[in-house]
């Protein structure tokens, strides 16, 4: 059964990128305890092995220097202070390279899931996180119960392993008592430091299964009801209203630029009140002709309008301008199968032009425009 918000309505949805962005920036990430002490335990205790002669020598080194005071020494009331700190500062330098891997390890593992995430708001203390109710609500929920199951699997895992590694290993901790004290305790440190990487494996059973669990619990956290998502989609994309009236604005603002280059036309083919098409065309810039404006309805009034208070000349060709219109987008070259109409019909323009401005005999409209089958648009 889905989850329920407090209102009632069931959480179906899965979370929005934004609905996971901002459980981020709240520090809401995916976090596995079990995979951090999975690696800071077996990685750190490989580490501790692997620098065995290091530790063992700086060790040695530490021991022997401080265990061997000069008589002076015995007698000065700030020497021992002062051989107190150079023990500090030797064995952390000793330490520092395995608090390294250790610290190294903690980051990484904590942010391998979830990512880095720094959030002020999950570091403001709440006082509500002191209420003792919700703490036992927490105690007795579903997570509860898993915390439970999972401790009491660790427990039972990292058990099983140390007592069969002491029992495998018996014969080998009642022969350190034969041996060298030295090579007795170098034969130990291998022993131990084997069975800690052997203990501390069994850990990875347990991290296999939280990683997939709080993967799974974080996103069903996180999931949304219908409504919330609505809203998310509203507060995201702006509300129907003014997402209306942008759109409004837009379309305002692109006919006025194309108001401003119908005068730049060189003809309007009409048809005649319904549509109208602006062409312009220069033959030096222009591969075919381009259209400078179009529109139905009132916006082709208003081109008829704006083309006569210009002097632009205008056509009345009721199927050219219908195949122009529904073929070619505002700023488009006419389709190529358009060409040999359109270029009849700006030849008679140019034509014209010549005809008001020196005289001689008057063009005749071309009445041949042939238009292909495949531009045709009926009447409407």
């Amino acid at each position: 059964m889905a989850e329920e918000n407090k209102d009632g309505q069931e959480k179906t949805e899965e979370p929005t990128a934004k609905r996971l962005s901002d459980a981020k920036k709240k520090g809401q990430i995916a976090r596995s305890k079990e995979l951090n002490t999975m690696a800071i335990t077996l990685i750190g205790g490989i580490a501790m092995v692997s620098m065995s002669n290091h530790l063992g020598g700086g060790l040695w080194d530490l021991m022997a220097k401080n265990f061997t005071i000069p008589r002076q020494d015995m007698y000065d009331s700030t020497a021992m202070i002062t051989r107190l700190a150079q023990a500090i500062e030797d064995g952390l330098f000793m330490l520092f390279p395995l608090f390294l891997v250790v610290v190294i390890l903690a980051v990484l593992s904590s942010v391998v899931l979830g990512g880095v995430s720094i959030s002020g708001e999950s570091m403001t203390p709440k006082l509500s996180k002191l209420n003792p109710l919700k703490g036992l609500k927490r105690v007795f929920s579903l997570k509860g119960l898993l915390e439970l199951l999972k401790a009491l699997a660790k427990f039972l895992l990292v058990g099983s392993a140390t007592g069969l590694m002491l029992w495998t290993s018996l014969d080998s901790f009642l022969g350190l008592s034969q041996m060298e004290l030295g090579k007795a305790v170098s034969e130990m440190g291998g022993v131990i430091g084997g069975s800690f990487i052997i203990i501390s494996s069994t850990l990875i059973l347990i991290a296999m299964i939280d990683v997939p669990f709080q993967l799974w619990d974080h996103k069903r956290q996180l999931k949304m009801t219908r409504q919330e998502v609505r809203e998310e989609m509203k507060d995201t994309e702006g509300r129907p209203e003014v997402k209306g009236r942008i759109r409004n604005l837009q379309r305002e603002i692109a006919q006025r630029r194309m108001m401003e280059e119908i005068p730049k036309a060189d003809v309007i083919v009409t048809n005649p009140t319904h549509y109208a098409i602006a062409l312009r065309y220069d033959q030096e810039n222009m591969l075919a002709p381009e259209v400078v404006a179009k529109g139905s309805g009132i916006v082709a009034a208003n081109i008829r309008r704006v083309g006569l208070e210009h002097q632009v000349p205008m056509v009345e060709f009721p199927m050219l301008a219908r195949a122009i219109y529904f073929n070619t987008e505002l700023g488009e070259a006419i389709p190529a199968g358009l060409y040999l109409a359109v270029a009849k019909l700006l030849a008679y323009v140019f034509q014209l032009r010549i005809y008001r401005t020196d005289g001689g005999m008057k063009p005749e409209m071309p009445t041949d425009l042939s238009i292909p089958d495949e531009y045709h648009v009926p009447e409407q």
